[in-house]
């Protein structure tokens, strides 16, 4: 679906999975797109591709996120907050502080500071759409999954914060819940051991980084007076967070 007029839109985390993938499906509805990562080499290749602007950005660092948002236009149209993760497994008892303050920071603290850089801008188009990219830990838990799902169910308090106290702003705020998706996701979580993040997805038809996309851009493309609270999607062999169905391989 094509968008009527040129609008400005940004993603973070736009560097590879789901935030790559949002900066596709955008550019080809006609959205001009900044997209902000850490890793610039990756930004430059999407750049090359799509005609994304690329823009180093670090979320964890208030001072990375005020050098990418004065280098924004003064008026933007859609903020897609992707960047964040998961590290590691651990049980409560044996919890990795370290870990779970990066998961913090980026999931939460990040979007915070990205919210705050860029909310006047959203504000003056008078289009405005902050698009959350949760997680279905965000409203479930799992074993060994505590510091993350505590991330994502802030995240998931801080998103709806905001919409009781923008209301009568014309800014829309979307959440969206994925469920198993492959992508870089679970090789981050593992520290790069790539057999364990394969067995995640074995025997099932995981999300796509795609699907999620495409979720993104039904959400913003709806008419100015409809608001997509949340959108929940996960793959039909997933019930929940620890309910996945998984085929056997044939003998």
């Amino acid at each position: 679906m094509k968008i009527n007029e040129p609008k400005i839109a940004v993603v973070t985390g736009a560097s590879s999975g789901i935030g790559a993938a949002t900066v596709r499906a955008l550019s080809d509805c006609g959205y001009r797109v900044y997209g902000g990562a850490r890793r610039l080499d990756r930004l430059e290749h999407l750049s090359r591709e799509t005609g994304m602007v690329p823009l180093e950005l670090d979320v964890r660092s208030t001072e990375s996120v005020s050098t990418f948002a004065s280098r924004l236009p003064g008026t933007l149209h859609v903020l897609v907050n992707n960047a964040g993760g998961a590290l590691g497994l651990d049980p409560v008892l044996q919890w990795d502080e370290a870990g779970w303050l990066e998961m913090y920071q980026s999931n939460v603290l990040g979007t915070v500071r990205m919210v705050r850089a860029v909310f006047p801008g959203l504000r003056r188009s008078g289009l405005g759409h902050l698009v959350n990219i949760g997680s279905v830990a965000a409203i479930e838990t799992y074993l060994g999954g505590a510091g993350y799902t505590a991330a994502k169910h802030a995240l998931r308090a801080v998103t709806e914060t905001m919409r009781i106290e923008w209301l009568g702003e014309p800014v829309r705020i979307t959440e969206i819940d994925p469920g198993l998706v492959e992508t870089e996701f679970s090789l981050v979580r593992f520290q790069g051991d790539a057999e364990r993040a394969k067995k995640v997805y074995e025997g099932m038809t995981p999300l796509s980084a795609e699907d999620v996309a495409e979720a993104v851009v039904w959400a913003v493309t709806r008419p100015p007076h409809v608001n997509v609270d949340t959108i929940l999607l996960r793959p039909l062999d997933q019930a929940r967070v620890d309910r996945v169905y998984r085929r056997q391989p044939p003998p």
